[in-house]
């Protein structure tokens, strides 16, 4: 799949991010081109602050480039991405509303009767393994629970595309591969478009059709696209023991390797961070 795809879900056309801060300007990423077909699961990985949550925030509509377009179905992005989901690495979850009241938010939100989004919601609560709990509030709940909520109060909205951003980053291992697994669970034959933030490379390889390699900051650019050729349905409590997914993870480490390093040689040198405004992830 080339860039300019029309048949693309989501698409960014030479995308430059550029912030103002105290020191002068800060260019996150420069001249991104990333087309992404429906019904896959893309992983955008990078060394730290090389700019891959600036990139979904374009794709969300968040904020708005500098220069370059994002087109959504093969339109022009104006304004927020209303088409889409975005599950931060963080939840949104209100502490004064039951998960059943969370998952439902976004339906009431859109004036949604009361009665059907609260038995949309129920379903959802089921749906991600939370029956029993639909009573229950954010600080009577795990972190997997949180999660679980989460999840549920992105997808109940039917978005076309997933943007997440580190979903699971604040999980331990057993609990992130059971939620990674539920995740896919949930995606296969949904047709809808996921993507993907991660510092996790195993986690990336894991889940996804392709992983999309930034390179170090500031200006960072796409330096690497790498179809994942494993077989789906996958177990990810298996699958990273197999000798091709220990391939692609050793061929994708070495060049993003290169990358984490440039980020240290210029962060030791000072030049890394200058004019910065925010973690540009």
């Amino acid at each position: 799949m080339g860039d300019g795809d029309d048949g693309a879900a989501m698409e960014l056309r030479g995308v430059t991010m550029t912030y103002q801060g105290a020191e002068g300007d800060y260019t996150a990423v420069r001249e991104v081109d990333l087309a992404v077909a429906p019904g896959r699961f893309v992983s955008v990985v990078g060394p730290t602050g090389c700019g891959k949550s600036t990139v979904l925030n374009a794709v969300a509509g968040l904020r708005e480039p500098s220069a370059g377009q994002v087109l959504i179905g093969g339109e022009p992005l104006q304004g927020l991405n209303r088409r889409a989901g975005y599950m931060f690495q963080q939840d949104a979850l209100l502490p004064w509303k039951t998960v059943v009241q969370n998952v439902a938010f976004g339906l009431e939100l859109s004036g949604v009767d009361k009665a059907e989004r609260l038995e949309r919601a129920r379903e959802w609560v089921h749906r991600v393994g939370l029956a029993g709990f639909e009573n229950a509030y954010p600080h009577q709940l795990s972190g997997g629970m949180r999660k679980r909520t989460a999840v549920a109060q992105t997808w109940i909205g039917d978005p076309d595309i997933l943007l997440m951003d580190e979903p699971f980053g604040a999980l331990d291992v057993q609990t992130r591969q059971v939620m990674e697994n539920e995740l896919l669970s949930l995606w296969t034959d949904s047709g809808k478009t996921v993507l993907f933030v991660t510092h996790d490379l195993e986690e990336a390889v894991s889940l996804s059709d392709e992983v999309v390699l930034l390179s170090a900051g500031p200006g960072s650019r796409i330096v690497g696209r790498y179809p994942v050729e494993l077989p789906r349905p996958r177990d990810l409590l298996d699958i990273r023991t197999t000798p091709r997914f220990t391939e692609l993870y050793g061929a994708i480490w070495a060049d993003l390797r290169n990358e984490v390093m440039r980020t240290y040689e210029r962060a030791s040198h000072g030049t890394a961070g200058a004019g910065a405004v925010q973690d540009a992830g």
